[in-house]
C-alpha cells in the first residue's frame, strides 16, 4: 500500500477591474495509484499593494511573482499593464 501526495495548479482566473489573479491548486491523495482525496486551496494575487504612510503619502509596491509557476508570471505580465497598476493605486488611496 503506497500512499502519495501530489499538488496542482488546477485552475487560474483573472478577476475583477484590477485583474486580481485567483490560482486554485488542488492536493490529491492517492493509494495505489488510486485517488482517494482530493482538497482545494485558493490564493489571490493583486497586481500591488499599497500602504499610507504616517506623513499620509503612499508607498506602492508591485507584487513579485518571481516564486510562481511560469504560467501565473506570464498571466501577471500580460495583464498587469500600467494602466492596471496605476488605477489600482489610484483605488486604493481612494479607498
Amino acid at each position: 500500500m503506497a500512499l502519495t501526495k501530489e499538488t496542482i495548479e488546477d485552475k487560474i482566473e483573472i478577476v475583477g477591474e484590477y485583474k486580481t489573479i485567483q490560482v486554485r491548486t488542488a492536493t490529491i491523495i492517492k493509494e495505489d495509484d488510486v485517488e482517494i482525496n482530493r482538497s482545494f486551496h485558493r490564493r489571490t494575487l493583486d497586481c500591488i499593494s499599497s500602504e499610507k504612510n504616517e506623513d499620509n503619502s503612499w508607498t506602492h509596491t508591485d507584487t513579485n511573482v518571481s516564486s510562481e509557476s511560469s504560467e501565473v508570471q506570464g498571466i501577471a505580465t500580460a495583464v498587469w499593464t500600467t494602466t492596471i497598476k496605476n488605477a489600482k493605486k489610484a483605488a486604493n488611496e481612494a479607498g
